[in-house]
């Protein structure tokens, strides 16, 4: 703790240099190790969210490029589900044409000097390039794991990644605690179907102006169709390739509807409600954030998540990277991270040992409350990672 700070290039070489990937992970797990170890780590409940970091890349320069698309991880499960309900519904199969086919290519904006970030804007933000961190928490506020990719990745095209990684550490987390971002079909579907519960929040229905509300038409099981909000029956139609069923309305009886101008504006007097095939999954989410348990673990979701991205931005620079790369920015977030969860665990060892000493409240000597919780720490016998 007395020798002289390393010279800032030192620093930089050895964090470009030795600093790879796998040494990264081995700290990052190293340090969760330990905090498990003292039983600090809170697992049953894990909160998911993601955070964006400006990339150190000028918006101006930029350059229009075609990309491929990149197959959702699912398509095949998918694809398997569609057909057979299709062949329930006494329909056709589709056929697997995906080889044969070129991919599919998209126009992107790309960063010159940074070609691994993506465009980042939403509300009132600045648009800027930018990457985005996926992160999960426990309970007590220790980072569990994160996932960087460019700023222009939707949260739930990240999450199988972020939720592999968790699965493997940490398989006996019972409920996973999400914003409405995260309730889409597949998630709910994943989570559900390994035993576990999805927690998320009330999603705002996205109808027009002046039309009828998407819960006024209503599904009905036993005769699989939906019913309108004037009490006509919408049968099945076909379930397409995206995993949607198709109900449609009978023209006859909605050129005589009196709320026709509230339900369509089809030319043929046509009302078409699509339904996923896993929206039972969905509707599952819809029914469990009402129960009291899942009401208040949801409620904690700003205390944890949104309290780790405060603590990263305000007091650990992560507001922004001069770090260009995927790959360094990734080691860049998780050193990070490891750092934070360290000083948690050095904090709370001191606190354990030292009853009627809390080294969080706010004293004279608070600048020194880090080197010697750390001290403290690094004093004890290191724990080796399984």
């Amino acid at each position: 703790m007395n020798e002289a700070v390393p010279h800032f290039s030192t620093v930089s070489y050895n964090f470009k240099h030795r600093f790879n990937h796998a040494t990264v992970e081995y700290v990052f797990r190293w340090v969760l190790k330990a905090a498990a170890e003292e039983g600090y780590l809170d697992t049953e409940a894990i909160f998911v969210d993601g955070t964006h970091i400006k990339a150190s890349a000028n918006l101006k320069k930029q350059a229009k490029k075609a990309v491929p698309k990149q197959a959702k991880r699912y398509t095949k499960e998918l694809f398997d589900e569609v057909n057979k309900d299709r062949e329930e519904h006494g329909k056709k199969p589709f056929s697997d044409d995906s080889d044969k086919k070129p991919p599919q290519e998209k126009e992107t904006v790309v960063s010159t000097t940074d070609p691994e970030s993506g465009v980042f804007h939403k509300g009132e933000h600045k648009k800027c390039f930018a990457y985005e961190a996926h992160t999960a928490c426990d309970k007590h506020n220790f980072i569990l794991g994160v996932h960087v990719t460019p700023g222009n990745v939707h949260d739930s095209v990240a999450f199988d990644s972020l939720y592999d990684e968790l699965c493997k550490y940490h398989p006996e987390h019972k409920t996973v605690v999400a914003d409405s971002a995260y309730k889409t079909p597949w998630i709910c579907k994943r989570i559900f179907e390994s035993g576990r519960v999805l927690s998320t929040c009330y999603t705002r229905p996205k109808t027009k102006e002046n039309s009828h509300p998407w819960w006024a038409y209503v599904y009905d099981e036993y005769f699989d169709d939906v019913i309108c909000p004037e009490y006509h029956a919408l049968h099945y139609s076909t379930t397409n390739r995206d995993g949607y069923r198709e109900y449609k309305s009978r023209a006859y009886l909605c050129k005589i509807c009196p709320t026709r101008g509230m339900c369509t504006e089809n030319a043929k007097c046509e009302k078409t409600v699509l339904r996923h095939v896993w929206q039972d999954y969905v509707e599952m989410a819809e029914h469990i954030r009402h129960m009291a348990v899942y009401k208040e673990l949801y409620r904690l979701r700003k205390e944890k998540i949104e309290r780790v991205f405060a603590d990263a931005k305000e007091k650990h620079g992560m507001r922004y990277t001069q770090y260009r790369g995927l790959a360094q920015v990734t080691n860049w977030v998780k050193l990070k991270f490891a750092a934070m969860n360290l000083k948690k665990l050095a904090i709370w060892k001191w606190n354990a040992t030292h009853p009627g000493s809390d080294l969080r409240k706010p004293t004279r000597w608070r600048g020194n409350l880090l080197p010697f919780s750390l001290f403290f720490y690094f004093s004890c016998k290191k724990p080796a990672l399984a």
